[in-house]
């Protein structure tokens, strides 16, 4: 899977470049047969606008939410995009200039006001960010467009149409949830976040919304606390970017990546501080691996599991086998924040120098850990993982905690396996065998991987100049192999004549099916969905 692939004429820059929105959908031209049975509509969300009159976003995820949407009907394919009007690109756009914090981006008082105004505007405090640029998914029978903050914005997935921004606060005891839900076969929702927990700590708790009602009332109103889990600094939550869970159970994972809340709050009263800037990292901590059961939620306090430090983003699977959970993830090396890496400057260099900035970042490497259930009649020092298919390790230290060694699954200097994808509907929270990923070259998406996690395989598309966004898989109808499908992505070919497609790959062999370009740019996109 490693990439010896180079990028010397820097093409990807124009992946990160404001694109406008279109008045209608655009036709594609098609090369290869898209399969018949294949009707629905791909859905991608990703930053669409870097810059507001002569003020720049600093950071990946500070552009402003662009929805696209690859339209597949009786073998026709149509392309559309339109900008989220969530509250910061409404009163950008009005104001002309950053209006609220971004990630990475400070806002700053409107200079047309007076001296006195601008003072007292300082003062004011931060507004929390709208900017659903991360991903898309489906709330009982509608669809929101999500960041990690706790507002949603639900959104028409037909027209694109921006309907309501939805504040989670009114109806959950969480400061925001991630974009990485877990959704079950009948369209429950589960999700985490952090939250003000006993005596003013902070603590995280995972919540479950329900599916569609029979009375047709808005299940958000009827979201609930399932579990809390407890932080292990009073004061700095964890980053929480995704979480595990099993048919029994919720795995999640306290990365030494740390919010300073002290730092966080006093950038609401004084400005000049970013997202960004609330965050360190904490040397000594390690990772924990904290358990709950899903049905009743509870935390289960005795099993205290640790390794050693990593950045977590994706988790790719999780699942029970013979009294153990297999825990399967994308891991970055060390403590140092990978966000770190994702300025636009640094992505925007030129390709030795990307290189170089990346040679300095954590390294990606895929895992499995293994984490006992019974741990309650062995002997420390032992190894409990009885698995005999993996490597991986978990010993009874001393103090009751239990040190996990993981089985690597893939690493490759500077080539991160990310973005990952499986057979959902069938795989989830059961053992499995294949993920999808996007192939990262020094941080530079330049192709598209599948993974066998059970022999460590790999297969690879790749095309030179093209850089592809993260590979939905679609399984064909009545399939009973698990990578009988396809995989959808949005690619990107700078200096063509129809520089953006919609590519379809075989699954099962990473061989293309068939591609829908349109003479259209499309800057990068982060996560999406298809809809049947």
């Amino acid at each position: 899977m490693v990439s010896r692939v180079e990028h010397p004429a820097a093409g990807y820059k124009k992946i990160f470049e404001t694109v406008e929105e279109l008045d209608e959908p655009i036709p594609a031209q098609i090369s290869g047969a898209i399969p018949s049975w294949l009707g629905g509509s791909l859905l991608r969300m990703g930053p669409g606008l870097f810059e507001v009159g002569d003020e720049p976003f600093h950071h990946l995820f500070d552009g402003q939410a662009l929805m696209h949407k690859f339209d597949l009907r009786n073998g026709q394919v149509t392309y559309n995009r339109k900008f989220i009007r969530t509250d910061c690109y409404v009163r950008a756009m009005t104001e002309n200039r950053v209006v609220i914090t971004e990630f990475g981006t400070v806002a700053y008082p409107d200079p047309c006001k007076n001296i006195f105004s601008r003072f007292f505007s300082y003062f004011k405090g931060i507004e929390v960010t709208d900017n659903c640029l991360v991903n898309i998914y489906p709330i009982g029978e509608d669809f929101y467009a999500v960041t990690e903050t706790n507002y949603i914005t639900k959104v028409d997935p037909d027209s694109l149409e921006t309907i309501k921004q939805v504040d989670l606060c009114k109806y959950l005891s969480v400061n925001g949830l991630t974009a990485h839900p877990h959704i079950e076969a009948d369209g429950t929702v589960y999700n985490i976040g952090n939250c003000f927990g006993k005596n003013m700590s902070l603590a995280y708790n995972i919540v479950k919304i329900p599916p569609t009602q029979k009375d047709k009332s808005d299940p958000i109103e009827k979201s609930q606390i399932v579990v809390q889990l407890p932080s292990s600094e009073r004061l700095k939550p964890s980053y929480v970017h995704s979480f595990g869970m099993t048919n029994n159970y919720f795995v999640f994972v306290e990365q030494p990546v740390k919010i300073n809340l002290l730092k966080f709050l006093s950038a609401w009263s004084i400005r000049g501080t970013t997202y960004m800037d609330c965050f360190e990292t904490c040397e000594s901590m390690g990772t924990w691996f904290h358990l709950s059961t899903k049905n009743p939620g509870a935390y289960m306090s005795s099993h205290k599991f640790r390794t050693s430090a990593f950045n977590l983003f994706h988790h790719i699977n999780t699942y029970e086998d013979q009294g153990f959970i297999v825990v399967d993830l994308c891991t970055w090396k060390g403590h140092e924040f990978v966000y770190n890496y994702l300025y636009l400057a640094n992505l925007r260099e030129e390709w030795e120098e990307v290189k170089k900035a990346a040679a300095k970042a954590p390294q990606p490497e895929v895992r499995r850990y293994v984490l006992p259930l019974d741990i309650h009649k062995e002997e420390q020092g032992k190894n409990l993982v009885s698995l005999s298919y993996t490597t991986a390790t978990a010993v009874l230290c001393s103090d009751g905690t239990i040190w996990l060694e993981p089985e690597v699954l893939f690493s490759g200097p500077r080539q991160a396996f990310e973005f990952p994808q499986i057979n959902y509907s069938q795989c989830c929270g059961k053992k499995y065998s294949f993920a999808y990923g996007l192939g990262l070259n020094h941080f530079i998406p330049d192709r598209i991987v599948k993974l066998n996690v059970q022999t460590k395989e790999t297969w690879v598309w790749q095309e030179e100049d093209c850089y592809p966004s993260e590979p939905i898989f679609v399984a064909t109808p009545g399939a009973t192999q698990e990578d009988d499908g396809v995989l959808l992505s949005i690619v990107v070919k700078p200096g063509t004549e129809r520089p953006g497609f919609l590519l379809v790959l075989d699954a099962m062999k990473l061989t293309e099916v068939a591609r829908a370009e349109v003479n259209a740019i499309i800057p990068v996109t982060l996560h999406g969905l298809y809809k049947p």
